[in-house]
């Protein structure tokens, strides 16, 4: 597996493997135990999502359509 997509916490890093996964892609986030390790220093660079390696390509894009901004708003339940 591969590092990914480093994100802001933990909640971050989880939404972006779940889109990878809606996107049939098997992720590992690592990093949930060290937010709470770290006490008074400012947490930041611990919440990682992991890829297969054969997923990267499709997975760099997918992320990079995430950070532009592509999915915001974006409500596939709503009536119309």
């Amino acid at each position: 597996m591969q590092l990914i997509f480093r994100g802001a916490n933990i909640l971050e890093a989880h939404i972006v493997a779940g889109l990878l996964e809606a996107h049939e892609m098997e992720t590992y986030v690592g990093g949930h135990y060290l937010q709470g390790a770290v006490g008074d220093l400012p947490a930041s660079d611990f919440a990682h999502v992991f890829v297969n390696d054969d997923d990267v390509d499709a997975a760099e894009k997918l992320i990079a359509d995430y950070e532009a901004g592509k999915f915001a708003g974006v409500d596939d339940y709503s009536e119309k």
